[in-house]
């Protein structure tokens, strides 16, 4: 989850403990310091690979990382975003979206690349859907970030969305160009996947 600056908080309390987004947190750190004991043999057994598929991967390439800088910020992004969003839906419904953002995150991307052979990893796409959720819920919520360029508030919607765009950016360069080794399609399937689950749930809760 980078981006042109650092969200370091949100003016958004939780009005519930987020014990399903701290348990995330807690799992993905835990895997992923399990996978530093062998870490060539779990992205080979566990990572998504689009053009060799084994279904369990889609799941378990959710929780696996690529380095502490991989895992500190999915997790910081999931950290400051999720609880609001758990807050909303409720616990089960949460995990559920959860888990589905991801695997929305995982099918943009293989239609993107259906033949790579590139291990994919990361929980980004499932926390991406989680940032759609919360731009649906809380657009007007201030957000404290910090750049080069500027530190200071402003609402979710614009930094969220900037995030977004830079994402179908950096995608569409991707598809034309070299790749990065960023799945950035991921970031977008799960993202538009969040986004349409949070406006239809407030859809039905009116």
């Amino acid at each position: 989850m980078k981006g042109q600056f650092f969200p370091y908080k949100d003016e958004n309390i939780s009005k519930s403990r987020p014990v399903i987004t701290y348990a995330l947190i807690a799992i993905n750190v835990a895997v992923f310091f399990l996978s530093l004991t062998d870490f060539s043999g779990f992205i080979e057994k566990y990572a998504f690979v689009p053009g060799a598929i084994v279904p369990i991967t889609i799941l378990t390439a959710m929780f696996l990382h690529g380095g502490f800088d991989h895992i500190f910020g999915n997790m910081w992004y999931l950290f400051l975003f999720g609880d609001n969003v758990e807050d909303r839906l409720g616990k089960i419904k949460y995990i559920m979206f959860y888990l589905l953002s991801g695997l929305a995150a995982t099918f943009v991307h293989w239609l993107t690349d259906p033949k790579s052979l590139v291990p994919t990893l990361g929980a980004s796409g499932a926390i991406s859907g989680v940032l759609g959720a919360y731009l649906v819920f809380y657009p007007h919520v201030r957000v404290h970030v910090a750049s080069y360029y500027y530190s200071g508030t402003v609402p979710a919607a614009a930094m969220i969305g900037f995030w977004f765009v830079l994402q179908l950016i950096l995608g569409t360069v991707s598809l034309v160009g070299r790749g990065s080794g960023i799945a950035f399609w991921a970031h977008v399937g799960g993202f538009v996947f969040g986004a349409a689950v949070a406006l239809l749930y407030k859809s039905i809760k009116r």
